[in-house]
């Protein structure tokens, strides 16, 4: 009776324990980490084939990375269980042999000889940390008991794998696989998946970088254990003690960290569900090549005083981002390489013009063939006046409106900017996507048409995009999908908005792939012409800060930015020169593989005639005569005014048509160009008159040059209230006034502008100088502008 009840009392010491860490693992709660599927990631961003771009760590900086068993590669789980937990699939959570054998190696060699932890306790101390005392290492036993009735031994091995620490800043054998190895844990052979392992025991005891001895070592114990289970054949464990440890870094990348970061920051959700994967839309084929351009660039960017490049290129028709630099180097801290380009507002020079000359074409009822004068003039702006110039510091006098936009000619742009007004101008670039121009109209004055504002070349390439589209704007599309723990989902797409019939979209693709209209700013076969049909514009920003090439195909749109992050200003450099070599190498890669569609459909515009000089039809005497593409019933109506035949005798000199002479044919100029014929030499009507027998002429009176005859006008319901246009009026009088619906203005003088605010209704202006009237010019002003 005593031996059983001193058996009774000792099994009842031996079993209290353990029966209460049974009834402490009862009233137990599972960690709420675990109703989670995995901890919280980092994110990989990859390209739109699945390959990874960067692996990008949010929230505390560490990388981490949850998985699965079935993705593991075969060697993880015998590897991890010979160096950590023979017995994991044996016990309960809790390891009595292993206790028991651990306590009495301390008795014997005084010293802790092993530990008797098992994989679901370490998996109780990663979740819940306790303090390290015998309470704290009882509730991480009833902990590890809660947790095997609850979970499954998979779902277990996976937790730990997935929240284990094997470095610095790596959670998670997925992590450490990507960190040491630039591979997915699926791809591990033996010697890496015993290396990886052997860091658990210590991963800073072990470093492979600064120990690597060391964790040779305990591989090597590892794989001596592996044999002992018989979890491998000789010849492998053999194969595996041969392989050293080969770690390799990460490929370096020189340009889509600028996205992958933003990417990662913006899909990072902390407290919720984390997005485990951002399929981008890049091409990582065509961003290989961007990166590889804006790094070919350095020593030109250097010989102009640029440290800073940034390129983009999309596709027309989904709107998807295919290549995204936002610096030549992300680390380059003394260039401030960090710094996006992409997205970073800057002044876009004349990149805005097509936009301007858009709005001429639809609200002023302009045509390529409209005659502008680009010839020296003050405007008024907010502060004072400027006498703008042209890039090459030259003034053509008279030139066609595809001429001025083709050669980028700022005296007529601002002409333009001029009559439609700086409200018209900017209601019509925010309608093209441009949301950074925050500022009212007054702010940016008629200088807006030279880029008197700032925007992004985000911005300026959907812009182009949508031209390219015939009118669409559609919004730039940087992510495909996302997906995480609840599953894969596409963002929303916003719609498709008209901002510009097809056919004024057409004419302007039309004007900017014309490399004969670019030629007398940039000259034939500039860099902007390439092997297909390209729509293509550059600009220079004030004070030469920035530099911008821009164009598309039918398939993609390009831009490229050149400049300094710090502002400084570049030297001897245009957008021609400078950020035109990397546009043509850049939309050549974008369009490798691609059949070019013809940039303008048949049948959307309508062709005819006109006089070089004049841009009127053509008359009998006019030298020069160009094939221009008109809207469907835009064609001129009137003959060529300005080529006149006259009589001269045998010196040149004109007589009246009663003396003996030959014809010879004069040019006849309005008189805003007079100055610059006479400068230039031109063969002017009147200006060498025979002494014996003068011609005898008409005087001539006023003219109305602005507003057109019958043209119609429309009041902009989302413009401001006061909404204008600007008359102009030739004379040779030195001074005249506008008879506006029979109501006389003020007296002006040269040159002879009136700002006249938009009305309702049908409208008559006359010029009057003295006693002469002009012909009375009537207009039509309409109250809501007609849909675009």
């Amino acid at each position: 009776m005593r031996r059983r009840a001193l058996l009774l009392s000792v099994l009842c010491v031996l079993c209290l324990p353990w029966a209460g860490l049974v009834v402490a693992a009862c009233f137990s709660d599972l960690p709420a980490a675990l109703s989670q599927q995995g901890p919280r990631s980092s994110v990989l961003v990859v390209d739109r084939d699945g390959r990874l771009l960067r692996e990008v760590s949010v929230g505390s900086g560490a990388r981490v990375e949850p998985l699965v068993l079935s993705e593991l590669s075969p060697w993880v789980v015998p590897a991890l269980l010979a160096a950590e937990d023979a017995r994991f699939y044996q016990h309960p959570g809790v390891d009595p042999r292993a206790i028991l054998r651990a306590a009495g190696q301390l008795l014997l060699e005084r010293r802790v000889v092993s530990g008797a932890s098992t994989l679901t306790q370490q998996l109780a101390r990663t979740l819940e940390p306790r303090p390290r005392t015998l309470g704290g290492k009882l509730r991480e036993m009833a902990l590890a008991l809660r947790i095997e009735a609850s979970l499954s031994k998979t779902r277990i091995l996976e937790e730990y794998l997935s929240r284990v620490e094997l470095g610095p800043n790596l959670i998670g054998l997925q992590a450490a696989s990507r960190h040491y190895f630039q591979k997915p844990a699926s791809a591990l052979d033996l010697a890496e998946a015993t290396a990886l392992v052997s860091l658990l025991r210590g991963p800073s005891l072990y470093d492979p970088h600064k120990r690597p001895q060391l964790l040779e070592r305990r591989r090597l114990r590892v794989l001596s254990r592996l044999a002992g289970l018989g979890l491998a054949t000789p010849s492998e464990l053999s194969r595996a003690e041969l392989t050293p440890i080969r770690l390799r870094s990460a490929a370096a990348s020189t340009g889509a960290e600028h996205l992958s970061f933003a990417l990662a920051l913006r899909y990072a959700r902390f407290g919720e569900q984390p997005v485990r994967v951002v399929r981008s839309t890049l091409d990582a084929e065509l961003q290989q090549k961007a990166e590889r351009i804006a790094a070919g660039m350095q020593k030109t960017l250097g010989e102009h005083g640029g440290g800073a490049i940034s390129l983009l290129a999309l596709d027309n028709t989904s709107g998807e981002v295919l290549a995204y630099v936002g610096s030549p180097d992300y680390f380059d801290a003394p260039q401030l390489g960090a710094n996006d380009g992409v997205v970073a507002l800057r002044q876009p020079g004349s990149a805005l013009k097509p936009f301007l000359y858009a709005a001429a074409l639809r609200d002023l009822g302009y045509s390529p063939a409209t005659l502008l004068a680009d010839l020296p003039r003050e405007f008024a702006v907010p502060g004072g006046t400027f006498a703008p110039r042209n890039y090459d510091q030259r003034f053509r006098g008279p030139v066609l409106l595809r001429q001025a936009l083709g050669s980028s000619l700022n005296l007529p742009a601002l002409e333009l900017s001029s009559r439609l007004g700086p409200a018209r101008l900017l209601t019509v670039l925010r309608d093209f996507g441009f949301a950074s121009l925050t500022a009212d109209a007054a702010h940016y004055g008629v200088g807006l048409a030279l880029g008197d504002g700032e925007v992004s070349l985000l911005e300026l390439v959907s812009a182009y995009a949508a031209l390219a589209r015939g009118g669409e704007l559609v919004a730039p599309r940087l992510v495909a999908s996302v997906s995480g723990p609840g599953g894969s989902q596409r963002p929303e797409l916003l719609p498709a908005r008209r901002v510009l019939s097809e056919e004024l979209s057409a004419l302007v693709t039309d004007m900017l792939a014309d490399d004969a209209a670019r030629s007398a700013g940039f000259g034939r076969d500039s860099v902007l012409a390439l092997p297909f049909p390209v729509a293509a514009k550059t600009g220079t920003s004030k004070g030469f800060r920035d530099n911008w090439a821009l164009g598309y195909t039918r398939e993609v749109t390009v831009g490229v930015w050149v400049g300094n992050f710090d502002g400084s200003p570049l030297r001897d450099a245009s957008g021609i020169t400078v950020a035109g070599p990397a546009f043509r190498d850049l939309m050549l890669a974008a369009m490798q593989g691609r059949q070019p569609a013809p940039l303008v459909a048949t049948g959307l515009l309508a062709h005819a005639e006109v006089c070089a000089l004049s841009g009127k039809r053509p008359g009998a005497h006019c030298p020069h005569v160009l094939r221009e593409n008109f809207l469907p019933g835009g064609e001129p109506r009137q003959a060529c005014d300005m080529h006149v035949v006259a009589r001269v005798d045998s010196q040149g000199r004109e007589v009246d048509a009663r003396c003996a002479g030959s014809p010879r044919v004069l040019e006849r100029y309005p008189l805003a160009f007079v100055g610059w014929a006479r400068q230039a030499g031109r063969p002017l009507l009147g200006e060498n008159p025979s002494p014996s027998c003068p011609p005898l002429r008409e005087t001539s009176g006023p003219i109305v040059t602005f507003p057109h005859a019958d043209q119609t006008f429309a009041l902009d319901p989302d413009g401001p209230s006061r909404q204008e246009i600007v008359l102009t009026a030739s004379s040779a009088s030195s001074s005249l006034r506008f008879v506006i619906d029979g109501i006389p203005g003020p007296m002006l003088m040269p040159p002879f502008q009136q700002a006249w605010r938009l009305t309702p209704g049908a409208h008559t202006v006359q010029a009057q100088a003295g006693e002469d009237r002009s012909q009375s010019v009537t207009f039509a002003v309409l109250a809501a502008m007609p849909g675009l």
